[in-house]
């Protein structure tokens, strides 16, 4: 048990869906200075644990503790943005949302940082790649302490990743921290200090990364 507040906590967090449980109560703590890597098939809960953990949706158990302060930056699987808007406009809209100072100066910036195009044309209309590069710069709006991303680098080409895990690991230097969802084997040997496992809705390993057993690695994503 470390001393201290953890960042962000899931307490006994679980979500049901009707009858359907997606996710089994979950105890799981992220802290300053980590990057933590959730891994498991598609429908293990991976998605649903991040998506509690930064408040788009309410447990249906348990609950989920923030550090008085803290602020979550978090980039679902699905790209979340207005398809009529531009990226600006998006950047804009989100920036003002997320209280910064500066609405247009966070636009400008993260337009350029994420190589984005600035121009007036719907955002439905972007490429693939450019629809995540846009809902990851909405991830960096307000400064966060925290970023929870799923799936992040799935759309990006690879030096898009390179430049995406450089402002990750800025932001873990600086004292936050970062959940992500991958399958990438590569991407949790790099980034990763501990991983946690789901498989059916349930946490079936936690602990440091280079204690993950890669034999599980069949079972996990078959």
């Amino acid at each position: 048990m470390r001393p201290g507040q953890p960042l962000l906590a899931a307490r006994g967090a679980g979500r049901r869906f009707g009858q359907t449980t997606a996710l089994h109560p979950v105890d799981l703590e992220l802290w300053e200075g980590e990057g933590l890597a959730l891994v498991g098939a598609n429908g293990a809960g991976k998605s649903t644990l991040l998506s509690l953990l930064a408040g788009a949706l309410e447990p249906s158990m348990g609950g989920i503790d923030r550090r008085n302060g803290v602020r979550v930056g978090w980039a679902p699987q699905r790209p979340a943005q207005y398809g009529r808007l531009s990226a600006r406009e998006n950047l804009e809209l989100f920036a003002r949302l997320e209280g910064e100072p500066d609405p247009e100066e966070a636009s400008a910036r993260l337009l350029t940082e994420f190589d984005l195009p600035g121009k007036a044309s719907p955002s439905a209309n972007l490429s693939v790649g450019n629809r995540q590069r846009l809902n990851l710069a909405i991830a960096f709006l307000g400064r966060p302490d925290v970023l929870l991303l799923d799936e992040p680098t799935a759309a990006l080409d690879p030096e898009q990743r390179r430049r995406l895990w450089e402002r990750v690991s800025a932001l873990r230097e600086a004292g936050g921290a970062f959940a992500f969802a991958t399958q990438n084997l590569d991407e949790i040997e790099r980034h990763a200090d501990r991983v946690a496992a789901l498989r059916d809705g349930r946490l079936v390993f936690v602990g440091p990364a280079e204690e993950y057993d890669r034999s599980q690695t069949d079972t996990l994503f078959a």
